[in-house]
């Protein structure tokens, strides 16, 4: 059974209001406004992941050339398959500070641990008690933001990710008054 596809629908006035106007890069190459890409993720994010995306864009007054209509969709698509880039990085950014604090951490721990081990509780009381079970504890204090991340710092990254690809291959309609332009696939 097919499955449907999920559109996710942009009105603007201009063609200019779908991209960063500070942006120098060609038009092809251009970042989407930051609005304008928050709206279309956030749209994306509430759909079924296993859904493909479609976005249609609805521009209300300007009546842009047709070869300009027709680069919108693989710009577009470019943007979404740039930023997807971008968290692939992220993740592997991420893996790498976290081994490096998890090698920190578990030094850390076998320190106290062993530092917990030498501390002479029957001549010190309780004082000594509560200084082994403190070198416990913050030994694993010190483990704490490396599993935090291991387990469940990349999850985040990894979906946002894959939200992305599916938005650098979702199908583009750019619409005006005057005409209606399709892009089916990243390979149009």
């Amino acid at each position: 059974m097919p499955t449907e596809t999920a559109t996710i629908q942009v009105r603007i006035h201009e063609l200019r209001q779908l991209f960063n106007s500070i942006d120098p890069s060609p038009f092809r190459e251009r970042d989407l406004d930051p609005d304008c890409e928050e709206f279309i993720v956030s749209w994306a994010r509430e759909q079924p992941a296993d859904q493909p995306l479609r976005v249609e864009i609805r521009v209300d007054r300007e009546r842009p050339a047709l070869e300009l209509l027709a680069d919108v969709g693989a710009a577009v698509r470019s943007h979404f398959a740039r930023e997807a880039s971008l968290q692939a990085l992220r993740r592997r950014r991420l893996i790498r500070e976290v081994r490096l604090s998890l090698a920190i951490g578990l030094a850390t721990l076998a320190l106290c641990m062993v530092a917990a081990t030498l501390v002479p509780t029957e001549r010190l009381g309780t004082a000594g008690e509560i200084l082994r079970e403190s070198l416990i504890i913050a030994g694993w204090v010190v483990m704490w933001h490396p599993l935090e991340v291991l387990l469940y710092g990349l999850w985040p990254v990894a979906r946002e990710r894959r939200l992305l690809e599916r938005l650098a291959t979702a199908e583009v309609e750019v619409s005006t008054p005057a005409h209606a332009v399709s892009g089916a696939t990243a390979d149009s």
